[in-house]
């Protein structure tokens, strides 16, 4: 007498694995993703001897060395900027304006973008800088 095994029953298919995975992923893109407005070229921000936390929200005027002007990852003209700021003011009289400009730009690259933003309306004009790291006692 020839005894038959019982096939075994095929697994219902569990998608722990799966949501472990697409979790672990989310987390990790979002810990290395940028969350800030990023210009098409490199700015290193000078680095100030004093000052105060940076202020969230806002549009962020990117500046480089070669006096070129970038808001959202966009190269513009300085005329170009001032049109889109004076057309942000309009929607919100409260808008923060961010000027990251890079360390060796030069300053009149900036300051007249400065008056000019504050012609148009702007309440707030900030400039980014490099916090200076404190002494370290020796």
């Amino acid at each position: 007498m020839k005894l038959r095994r019982a096939e075994p029953k095929p697994q219902p298919e569990t998608i722990v694995a799966l949501i472990d995975v697409v979790f672990f992923l989310l987390v990790f893109f979002i810990l290395v993703g940028r969350m800030d407005a990023t210009a098409p070229f490199d700015v290193i921000p000078p680095t100030g001897l004093t000052g105060q936390d940076l202020p969230a929200g806002g549009l962020t005027v990117a500046v480089d060395s070669d006096g070129r002007y970038a808001i959202d990852n966009v190269l513009m003209s300085r005329d170009e900027v001032l049109t889109l700021a004076a057309g942000r003011i309009a929607e919100d009289p409260d808008l923060l304006f961010r000027i990251n400009a890079d360390r060796e730009t030069a300053l009149r690259f900036v300051l007249p973008l400065v008056s000019e933003l504050e012609a148009a309306g702007a309440r707030e004009v900030v400039l980014v800088v490099t916090p200076n790291p404190p002494k370290t006692a020796r």
